[in-house]
């Protein structure tokens, strides 16, 4: 992986990491994710409009089709990822989400499409496997078995981040695809895949106006800064796939977990950080270990 690549997808990671602790603080659902979109929307309108002009002319069925299926994906993981926020702990939620992503395209590559695994592969999966539970709460899962309660919040952390974990493998698929072969501006991708994913939010927000007009006053500095960073985060990485094999990059910007689990823990004051952090670092290197294997 080319040095710049890397360079950006540790930046982004950092990004992400931040704009994740500020969706856990703000509590929000699918309309918090409509707040952030519309945020978007405005902020980066300028630049959205700048690159539009000179090319979505271009665009023919196959580019439209790629934000459409991109528009759901995004929008589908990110209202499961609130959801999840709300239900458990981010430090179960969020690595079990940026880790399951990668490990998930492996696998479905080696049962699906016949592809073969090494050692290093199997070794990969398996640091894997130990991430997950540490970072799941580790020895306090244990603990955790006794006490009906938090072994109820586990879990549910454990289901929402495996199946946000699934659509960020979609969605990186999808726009990978984009701007590795159909050759689409990765800032593009994103600012018009927001737009499509206004229109899917927008009905959310839509059918109880007081209700969203209360949680808007209550979450705005969090949707401003979402609205503004995230994209950021996002567009460093698809400008890395644009240099380095997707395989690479989508591993590696798993850096974002060991990121959140430090910050996490930190301000949210979840419990057994120092655990979590290690776990982080067992997902890191097994994703890794799989992109190379």
């Amino acid at each position: 992986m080319p040095p710049s690549a890397l360079a950006l997808i540790v930046l982004a990671g950092l990004i992400h990491a931040s704009w994740n602790i500020a969706a856990k603080k703000a509590g929000g659902d699918a309309r918090f994710a409509a707040f952030t979109g519309f945020v978007m929307m405005i902020f980066w309108a300028p630049l959205g409009i700048w690159l539009g002009i000179a090319q979505i002319p271009g665009w023919g069925r196959a580019e439209w089709l790629l934000v459409a299926a991109s528009a759901v994906f995004h929008t589908i993981y990110y209202i499961v990822l609130l959801r999840g926020y709300r239900k458990a702990d981010l430090t179960v939620v969020y690595p079990l989400a940026r880790g399951s992503g990668p490990l998930l395209s492996s696998l479905a590559a080696i049962l699906f499409l016949g592809e073969s695994i090494s050692a290093l592969g199997l070794t990969g999966i398996l640091g894997v496997v130990v991430g997950v539970f540490l970072i799941a709460g580790g020895p306090g899962l244990w603990r955790a078995s006794h006490d009906p309660v938090l072994r109820k919040r586990v879990h549910k952390g454990m289901i929402y981040g495996l199946l946000s974990g699934a659509f960020i493998a979609s969605y990186t698929v999808v726009d990978g695809y984009g701007v590795k072969f159909l050759l689409m501006s990765p800032i593009l991708i994103d600012y018009i895949g927001n737009l499509a994913r206004m229109c899917l939010l927008a009905p959310v927000v839509l059918r109880d106006t007081a209700t969203a007009r209360t949680m808007w006053q209550a979450q705005w500095k969090y949707a401003l800064y979402v609205g503004i960073i995230s994209p950021v985060s996002y567009v460093l990485v698809l400008y890395a796939m644009q240099t380095a094999p997707l395989s690479h990059v989508a591993p590696a910007r798993e850096v974002s977990m060991l990121f959140a689990a430090l910050i996490g823990g930190h301000l949210l004051g979840e419990t057994d950080r120092g655990v979590r952090v290690i776990g982080a670092g067992f997902i890191a290197a097994g994703v890794m270990a799989l992109a190379l294997a």
